[in-house]
């Protein structure tokens, strides 16, 4: 078991090494779609790539969910099986709609692991990217 602090230096070595590993400009928060982004999670047992939105306007959160889950099929071939839940629920308690997928049994504490799940992200978010720029306008027609 790490001591918080060590656990906090071993998040900060993992992040650092993986922009490193493949410096890159991702597409992030930057879809020009207030309250939609994609993002990097790693714990101690799973890595994820998501897109999470959220719009505090239920309406809206749901149209934007609605299109991108209107492209299922279209999406698995970018990035393969996935998890979606229009109503998720965060620590925070906030409501947000969210599209994601996992790696299992990868821990950001366990440094034999990291490049196992820095190739899943790079694949998995880049396949998020591809499919986003392709149906861009689609997707912000709302």
């Amino acid at each position: 078991m790490f001591s918080k602090q060590e656990a906090q230096q071993l998040k900060k070595e993992f992040w650092t090494a993986f922009g490193k590993s493949f410096p890159r400009k991702w597409l992030l928060y930057d879809t020009k779609i207030k309250d939609m982004s994609f993002k990097f999670y790693a714990d101690n047992k799973k890595a994820e790539v998501s897109l999470d939105i959220e719009m505090k306007d239920e309406i809206f959160r749901d149209a934007y969910y609605n299109k991108i889950w209107s492209l299922e099929d279209i999406l698995k071939d970018f990035i393969g099986d996935f998890t979606k839940e229009e109503f998720y629920t965060l620590e925070s308690g906030k409501v947000i709609s969210k599209i994601w997928i996992e790696k299992h049994n990868v821990s950001i504490f366990n440094k034999n692991t990291w490049q196992e799940t820095f190739e899943f992200f790079v694949e998995k978010m880049d396949g998020f990217e591809r499919f986003y720029y392709e149906y861009e306008d689609f997707i912000k027609d709302v």
